[in-house]
């Protein structure tokens, strides 16, 4: 724990979807080392365990449940569940998401309905379940996991450019509304960072091309995304409502 820091969260009680592995994982763990005691939220119990027991070997306490983001009674139930377990939430991270990768024209229905619902639903419902809650507190922060090719084309995952646009104007959308409760909502887009998932691709000559696009020359680490996390999630942000922020090395630029 870091208190006394411009990004200190203690005393503050946060959720984070899609909370199981991966970035949401390390989102859950940074914002408990930094004070924050932390719902988290995925499809799989048991991953979500192992996650809680890491946050209270932080010294903070950890709450896991169950929340499929595409399902409005599985959101408002994991909702209130994770506000008996350690409070009202001041603070959401709304990450959970999913890509499949294949040619536009072989994406099916069921391909874009699994993106979006996920994606961008799922992403609506979660925020909106929560800042009804926050808005009888009259404050509350929200972060949006976006992408950086919610705004620069790639090809080949079709439906998740279509859903990280659409979390890009819909995070100003309900910055705008909110901000009458107290409500600040931000996006954070990564650009690519390495995980387990796609750091063998990132090894052949299809993701050797890919890293020449970004001026930096390199994948991003989940610690290059702390920062910009703690400051949305923060009050160091306390004027900043509708941004977007993004963490891609200058993909793009390239």
């Amino acid at each position: 724990m870091m208190p006394g820091t411009p990004f200190d969260l203690s005393g503050d009680r946060a959720l984070v979807t899609g909370a199981s592995r991966g970035l949401g994982r390390h989102f859950a763990l940074t914002l408990a080392r930094y004070g924050a005691d932390v719902a988290v939220t995925a499809r799989s119990l048991d991953a979500l365990r192992e996650v809680a027991a890491d946050i209270v070997a932080l010294g903070r306490h950890a709450f896991p449940v169950v929340m499929d983001v595409t399902k409005a009674v599985s959101v408002r139930t994991a909702i209130e569940q994770a506000e008996d377990g350690l409070g009202a939430l001041d603070v959401l991270v709304n990450n959970a998401g999913i890509a499949i990768t294949k040619p536009a024209l072989e994406q099916t229905e069921a391909d874009w309905d699994a993106v979006v619902d996920t994606n961008l639903k799922g992403m609506f419902l979660v925020a909106t379940e929560t800042a009804r809650r926050m808005r009888s507190r009259r404050t509350g922060r929200i972060v949006n996991i976006a992408s950086a090719i919610g705004e620069v084309v790639i090809g080949n995952v079709m439906p998740y450019l279509a859903s990280k646009a659409g979390v890009l104007h819909m995070t100003r959308g309900m910055a705008l509304e909110w901000a009458r409760y107290g409500i600040r909502v931000n996006a954070l887009a990564p650009g690519y960072v390495a995980t387990d998932m796609n750091r063998d691709f990132f090894e052949t000559d299809a993701g050797c091309a890919m890293l020449k696009r970004i001026s930096m020359r390199r994948l991003g680490k989940p610690a290059d995304l702390e920062g910009p996390l703690l400051l949305l999630a923060s009050n160091a942000s306390a004027y900043m409502n509708g941004s977007t922020i993004r963490v891609d090395g200058g993909f793009g630029l390239a």
